[in-house]
């Protein structure tokens, strides 16, 4: 038997992948839990399913034993500590790419907003006024768009700005290959003086923190435009609403924020309320039907393949091994250890003392962590699991029959 919890109104899609683990039991709660309720409601849970709002401390996987896996339902994630659950042997997964067509489409569609001078003629509207007139409104047509970024999202733009007729110029710190009609540059600096509209499409990382602050933007071309659906540190926003303010920027499309609401019941609390010319949006960059089903798909899948077989591939936090499917007769044992030199031979050694026949055996290493897969022939002997999770360097043993 094993236990699923999944939090936060995760896609029912994830239901139907999980349901493969034979005798899985699936518990659901439509929000996030505090830290307090959280640790109470994984009492014989072995996975979870958190989208961004529930927060993975290492207090809460200390009251987690029996915890293997956690599966964030979503791009990031920065709401688990990563460092602490390959500690305690718990795995980390997500779904980096099955957003990437909405919010591809979510920046395109503001950059023609932005382009229209949309967001102005809407408060104005609001407020009875009726600015009806051509001045300061552009196609993006010919218009050069700088994507910062280009990955999964970052590319996929390009084909769909390429497809309007616009101009894609980018910038990575590594090489890419380039779609459609898009360009390589050579420098950040030099991609913000020739852009029409700045896109931003990276991780938020010790290098792109912050990246564009007053001086960056003072780089972009006047009267040229901002966007980013990417990661709310990227942007120092009061150096944004000032350059809103002063007309140096004609307007900017934000959908992340270096601090948001908790829940719906919190107020939104940014200096760009205050500019008109924003395009402010919450968060929902991935947040469409079609890319919350293929979230559910991708990382339930992921859930599902650990604990039916032990694979790791695609995890954030563990060395990536894919053993395969078990077959009958065969019992798989799984040790996260430390990476140093002797362990294998020694759990070889054990293994194999024990009168068990070692049929497949796999080992992948990253850092200080090493993941293993021994799947033997014969009855595993209780005191043989016991001797292997007492072995020097040992942090999880966990087997998995036929």
């Amino acid at each position: 038997m094993m236990k699923a919890l999944l939090l936060e109104n995760i896609h029912p899609d994830a239901d139907a992948v999980l349901e493969r683990v034979p005798g899985i039991e699936i518990e659901r709660r439509t929000s996030a839990l505090d830290a307090d309720d959280l640790k109470a409601a994984l009492d014989g849970v072995q996975l979870l399913g958190i989208r961004s709002r529930t927060r993975i401390t290492d207090e809460v996987l200390a009251a987690a034993p029996d915890l293997l896996a956690i599966g964030c339902f979503c791009i990031g994630t920065n709401q688990v500590d990563l460092d602490a659950a390959a500690r305690r042997g718990v795995a980390v997964f997500n779904a980096p790419f099955a957003n990437t067509r909405s919010v591809a489409e979510l920046t395109l569609a503001s950059a023609v907003m932005l382009m229209r001078g949309i967001p102005e003629k809407l408060a104005a509207i609001r407020r009875g006024q009726w600015m009806k007139s051509a001045t300061g409104a552009h196609e993006v047509r010919a218009k050069k768009l700088g994507i910062v970024g280009y990955g999964n999202i970052g590319s996929q733009l390009s084909v769909l700005a390429s497809g309007h007729g616009m101009h894609v110029y980018f910038y990575d710190t590594e090489p890419k290959l380039a779609h459609g009609n898009a360009r390589p540059v050579g420098s950040l600096d030099e991609l913000l003086a020739q852009s029409d509209i700045v896109t931003l499409h990276v991780p938020s990382t010790p290098q792109t923190r912050m990246m564009m602050d007053a001086a960056a933007i003072a780089k972009m071309k006047p009267r040229s435009f901002l966007i980013n659906h990417a990661r709310g540190d990227l942007v120092d926003v009061e150096a944004l609403a000032e350059a809103l303010q002063s007309g140096h920027l004609a307007g900017a499309a934000i959908d992340v924020y270096p601090t948001e609401p908790a829940s719906k019941n919190e107020e939104f609390v940014s200096p760009l309320r205050a500019c008109e010319t924003a395009l402010l949006t919450p968060h929902i960059g991935g947040s469409t039907e079609e890319a919350q089903a293929a979230i559910g798909t991708d990382a339930g899948l992921k859930l599902m393949r650990y604990a039916g077989s032990g694979g790791s591939a695609k995890s954030v936090n563990f060395p990536e091994l894919e053993a395969g499917d078990m077959i009958a007769g065969r019992t798989r044992i799984l040790a996260l250890h430390g990476n140093a030199p002797g362990y294998l031979s020694e759990l070889t050694k054990l293994v194999s003392g024990a009168g068990l026949n070692i049929a497949a055996q796999y080992l992948n290493t990253a850092g200080e962590l090493g993941y293993v897969s021994t799947d033997v022939e014969g009855d595993v002997p209780a005191d043989l699991l016991d001797t292997l999770r007492n072995a020097p360097g040992t942090i999880r043993i966990r087997t998995i029959s036929a």
